[in-house]
């Protein structure tokens, strides 16, 4: 049925951009959310310096002092319906085998180390190295938007299947994801999350700077001390 406002602006939808390599130029693997979240939750924590236990409060002039930029987590909950899929099993043969295996097998791979950087771990374990690397799990960036392209480490996973297939392939389920947005003090310079972080940091200086001022700002000005 065609819509009865065919000027209205496209649905945009939500992702996770995941990058196997940080190099710039690298492409990534794209997960688009079927439904937008009805919400988003975020929280900002001030990262204060850690205190010293034989002082007896702070130095004033230390008060205001943060070692960056705040300890930001997203928390969201992603549903997930094969129905539509299902309806047209030849041109979806993967889910019509797996259901909704395959999808919620590539969001959990998000907090598996990559398969290359495991073995290589393994390999210097067996060597006896003195000192064994330990593995990276992907970049991801959380796409919500023009405004928010952000790095994230997924940090929770948790799924609750709601509907099965005959052969118990799951067909209905939410998914509840919880990130920890990176920052500069956590990715090297010169890769695209570091990059990614400083373009969402501009950005976020660029919408405070557009907040419009009302008419009662002269009244607050003049209690504020000169």
């Amino acid at each position: 049925m065609p819509s009865e406002f065919p000027r209205s602006p496209k649905l945009l939808k939500g992702a996770l951009a995941v990058y196997e390599a940080q190099t710039p130029g690298t492409q990534p693997k794209l997960i688009v959310f079927q439904y937008n979240p009805e919400q988003l939750r975020r929280t900002l924590a001030a990262r204060t310096p850690p205190r010293d236990p034989n002082a007896r409060s702070a130095a004033p002039e230390d008060v205001l002092r943060v070692q960056g930029a705040p300890v930001e987590t997203i928390n969201m909950t992603v549903v997930l319906d094969a129905a539509d899929q299902l309806e047209d099993p030849l041109r979806n043969r993967a889910t019509s085998e797996h259901g909704l295996g395959p999808v919620l097998a590539t969001l959990e791979l998000l907090l598996y180390p990559l398969p290359q950087q495991a073995r290589q771990t393994q390999n210097q374990a067996r060597q006896g190295a003195a000192q064994v690397s330990h593995a990276d799990v992907p970049l991801t960036l959380l796409v919500w938007g023009k405004d928010r392209v952000v790095p994230v480490l997924l940090t929770n996973f948790t799924v609750t299947e709601e509907g099965f297939d005959p052969v118990l392939n799951p067909i209905q389920a939410k998914v509840e994801l919880g990130m920890r947005v990176l920052t500069d003090l956590e990715l090297r310079q010169s890769t695209l999350g570091y990059d990614a972080f400083l373009a969402y940091q501009r950005q976020k200086r660029t919408l405070a700077g557009q907040v419009q001022n009302r008419g009662d700002e002269s009244q607050i000005r003049g209690l504020l001390p000169l």
